[in-house]
């Protein structure tokens, strides 16, 4: 199970991304659009690095 979400953690994120971020600007704003781009990005990084295999 952990395996499965450490290889969609990256995939999600690359998906949800450019579909949200344009979506947002388009019916709220170019700001709120920044806003939400800075945030998800933020979340999906430190999701990347909670799930992140390092060798031992």
């Amino acid at each position: 199970m952990v395996r499965l979400i450490v290889a969609f953690t990256p995939l999600v994120g690359a998906i949800i991304f450019p579909l949200l971020i344009p979506t947002t600007i388009e019916r709220l704003g170019l700001a709120p659009g920044i806003l939400s781009a800075l945030i998800l990005s933020t979340i999906w990084f430190i999701a990347m690095l909670r799930t992140s295999e390092m060798p031992h």
